[in-house]
């Protein structure tokens, strides 16, 4: 009986591997791993791909579905979260830098209480290659100079600079911020 589920492209195969043989897990979490991003085969089928980070608490995940939701609306995109990849990893630092390798865009979505992507925003400015291709929606707070503390203050700045860092209040806002990302 033919394998009818979708090959990994090669190269993708090999770098997934190549991180994995460093780490020196076991193979069978090798194979659950590769399993996994198996699922991702949108991402190498589309033109552009989003991976977006932020906090899974239940009002701030709902944001994160609008972010999804209105960057898999534009033509050739697939956009998604880290939990959208099954798979218990025993490493969720390996699973962000492997899934991050594919993607052709970051998007973090900063949220004051809590903001639950502060290792990612280390990994996001510490990586070249990913802080090249990522991108943060800030959100902004009435009557609070600095609701985020000083070491997510200087990542905020880098993206600012790099103009990469687009400020919201409101859904609405967070959509049209969302809007604006290539």
């Amino acid at each position: 009986m033919p394998n009818t589920e979708p090959s990994l492209p090669d190269e993708i195969t090999t770098r997934a591997k190549e991180q994995l043989d460093e780490a020196e897990i076991s193979l069978a979490d090798n194979e659950e791993i590769i399993q996994a991003l198996s699922e991702l085969t949108p991402v190498y089928e589309n033109k552009r791909s989003y991976f977006v980070l932020g906090n899974y608490d239940r009002e701030p995940i709902r944001r994160l579905d609008l972010v999804v939701d209105c960057l898999n609306r534009r033509e050739n995109s697939y956009a998604f979260r880290m939990v959208d990849i099954r798979g218990e990893w025993d490493n969720s630092i390996q699973k962000f830098c492997l899934i991050a390798d594919l993607v052709t865009y970051i998007v973090g979505v900063a949220e004051k209480d809590p903001s639950d992507f502060l290792v990612e925003q280390g990994l996001l400015v510490g990586t070249v290659e990913y802080f090249s291709k990522s991108y943060v929606l800030k959100r902004t707070y009435e009557n609070e100079e600095h609701p985020f503390g000083w070491m997510q203050d200087g990542v905020f700045e880098l993206f600012e600079q790099e103009g990469r860092l687009y400020y919201w209040q409101t859904d609405t806002e967070l959509v049209e911020a969302a809007e604006k990302l290539p």
